[in-house]
């Protein structure tokens, strides 16, 4: 009698949960692969369009390019780490799997959106998650003006670069730029300089989430310019415009106490 109570209770468990259908998807490396196969074989597996949720495994980088493949698809997507750095990952483990995505922690961000317009005339959007960058592709150093809803704002930056980030990607480049970590409640994007030579001091700026960003460069015969959102490339731009995009929502799951503020917080004091 108590096996039958103990069956019927784990099948009540089973049907209240969430995230029931489960899509494993792995980075191409050997671990991410190990992982990705033994646990489809354990938890089962079913194609991302028919998940609850989505379960990446590896790096940072393949986090980012599941969220931007998935990003039409209504499943959250948890990560776990089969790469290197993984601050946007939980930790790797094989058990208990099905409790830690029920009590997993949600949170919920938006990308960028990237308008680049080249020096032959054509037009080239992208979404960025973490940040959209400018950066030279010569050997001078590129000049950038910066204007803020259609207002110039700064006439002239000369540096290696530029770049405009998200809370969430606030870690990633933006920080090892120098630029500051945002809270990831904070609506506010920030502009930072990459190896600023004019204004030698500048210390780059925070925005409001809804601010229009246009960068326009200078001299883009003699300085050539390539913008980047995440890993979509265009060259020899001659504006970009840069502004988040609310209508897109990707939403991530964390393990509790782990979510995605604790990890800002926790990075300012390592």
């Amino acid at each position: 009698m108590n096996l039958v109570l103990c069956y019927k209770c784990e099948i009540s468990k089973l049907r209240a949960m969430k995230y029931k259908k489960i899509s494993f998807l792995g980075a191409r490396g050997e671990d991410a692969q190990a992982a990705t196969e033994t646990l489809r074989a354990r938890y089962g597996h079913i194609p991302p369009d028919q998940a609850d949720v989505i379960v990446a495994l590896g790096g940072d980088g393949f986090m980012l390019s599941t969220l931007h493949e998935t990003q039409d698809l209504p499943a959250p997507v948890y990560g776990m780490n089969r790469g290197t750095v993984g601050f946007l990952m939980n930790e790797y483990q094989e058990d208990d799997l099905l409790t830690r995505l029920e009590d997993a922690e949600p949170a919920d961000i938006h990308p960028l959106t990237m308008t680049a317009t080249c020096v032959d005339g054509s037009r080239h959007d992208g979404l960025a998650i973490n940040e959209v960058s400018l950066l030279r592709s010569g050997p001078q150093a590129a000049k950038l003006q910066i204007s803020i809803d259609g207002r110039v704002r700064m006439e002239e930056l000369v540096a290696d670069g530029a770049l405009v980030c998200t809370p969430a990607g606030s870690t990633a480049y933006n920080y090892s730029a120098h630029g500051p970590i945002l809270p990831i409640d904070a609506d506010i994007l920030a502009v930072t300089a990459v190896a600023a030579f004019r204004p030698r001091r500048w210390r780059g700026a925070l925005l409001p989430m809804d601010a229009n960003i246009r960068f326009t460069v200078l001299e883009h015969e003699k300085r050539p310019v390539s913008a980047v959102a995440d890993s979509t490339e265009v060259r020899n731009v001659l504006h970009v415009d840069i502004r988040c995009e609310p209508n897109i929502t990707h939403t991530l799951l964390f393990d509790p106490g782990h979510g995605l503020e604790e990890r800002l917080i926790r990075e300012q004091f390592v």
